[in-house]
């Protein structure tokens, strides 16, 4: 699963976004600790400007009779769950990140572990999304995809974000493509492009959100409880 990343290179993500459109890039700040239920910077098509948007992590089905959400959307479900199959083949999206946060579990303790590019370079998680409409109140809202661990991951967790490569960014917008031409990129992002580090319990919750987060801690098993 994903339940926590972070966005802290600002400066890039808004050089790659130069004039988006329907979102202030300027009210974007540097997260360490983006959480399920707090609105994420989305990017709904390739076109020139994009097409950037605030929307509520967990996605709640169009219709659902109650606005509650799905933060991950595992790959091997998305053509055959109702909840996902729909935005799958109509209502792709990109989640900007730089960073991601796994548990490793050892009996009731659980370790900290925190993800991100070899060379620490911000990366788009494959999502979808939503629309929900209930009495004059609509809700926008999105789903990260999930699939497989790579070696990387697999010693920490069984499940990972599905991350796109750069030249695959493009691919999983277009309205055009099959979905089964996008199956093929819901693969293990390869490990040997990745590094990660154990880090402190803080992040376990919301409130705290800064840099101190993502430093190395020492791995040791602690008594952390599940907060998910």
């Amino acid at each position: 699963m994903c339940g926590r990343f972070t966005l802290r290179a600002i400066d890039r993500i808004r050089l790659k976004l130069a004039g988006a459109d329907q979102f202030e890039l300027d009210d974007l700040i540097p997260r360490f600790n983006i959480a399920p239920g707090q609105n994420i910077l989305t990017i709904l098509d390739s076109q020139t400007p994009a097409l950037a948007r605030m929307l509520l992590w967990g996605l709640i089905p169009s219709w659902s009779k109650e606005p509650k959400g799905f933060i991950n959307a595992r790959a091997e479900t998305l053509e055959t769950k109702p909840s996902f199959r729909e935005s799958f083949q109509r209502r792709r999206c990109l989640i900007p990140a730089d960073g991601f946060y796994e548990w490793k579990r050892t009996g009731r303790a659980r370790q900290t572990f925190f993800f991100q590019m070899s060379d620490e370079a911000p990366f788009a998680f494959a999502g979808i999304w939503d629309e929900w409409r209930k009495d004059g109140v609509s809700i926008v809202s999105c789903a990260i995809v999930t699939t497989g661990a790579n070696e990387l991951l697999e010693p920490i967790h069984d499940r990972m974000p599905v991350i796109l490569p750069e030249e695959s960014t493009e691919l999983w917008l277009d309205p055009r493509i099959p979905t089964g031409e996008l199956r093929k990129l819901l693969e293990p992002f390869p490990a040997i492009a990745m590094k990660s580090h154990p880090v402190g319990s803080s992040v376990n919750y919301p409130e705290i959100d800064n840099e101190d987060l993502i430093k190395r801690v020492d791995a040791e098993p602690g008594t952390t409880p599940s907060l998910f």
